[in-house]
């Protein structure tokens, strides 16, 4: 489920991806309103289990950062993303995160994150250790 949502560079949100065709995908908004609309190839589209979050010592999936969010919230963040300080929340994606590059991880990509994950676990998608399972059954 989760390799099928993403991001459209443009586009506020988060979209599932619907079906595929020959120059364009057919997607529909993850949060409430479940709009549908066409992507060309033309726009950036970039599926979120290709994003991934650099630390000091490696990447870390984007799917693994918000596995320890939920972990350590159980649910939506206990914030407002728009009342909220920088210095509140960088400090609070240091607690999750305690490793992550200063230097190459920018409030922006903070903010997007808190968005994006906000948004997937309001529409139902909680299940971010999907991809593990289907490792460890290959092995």
């Amino acid at each position: 489920m989760f390799e099928r949502i993403l991001t459209i560079s443009g586009k506020p949100g988060l979209y599932r991806l619907l079906s595929q065709g020959r120059n364009m995908f057919i997607v529909e908004a993850v949060d409430a309103t479940k709009k549908r609309m066409p992507v060309y190839n033309s726009d950036k589209v970039v599926m979120l289990d290709d994003i991934a979050i650099y630390t000091d010592t490696e990447e870390i999936p984007l799917r693994e950062v918000f596995a320890k969010i939920q972990e350590k919230e159980g649910g939506v963040l206990p914030f407002d993303m728009k009342a909220a300080t920088p210095e509140e929340l960088v400090e609070y994606f240091e607690s999750v995160m305690p490793d992550y590059d200063r230097e190459r991880v920018y409030l922006t990509h903070i903010k997007k994150i808190y968005a994006w994950y906000n948004i997937l676990v309001e529409n139902g998608v909680v299940d971010f250790t999907q991809e593990e399972v289907a490792e460890e059954a290959a092995e």
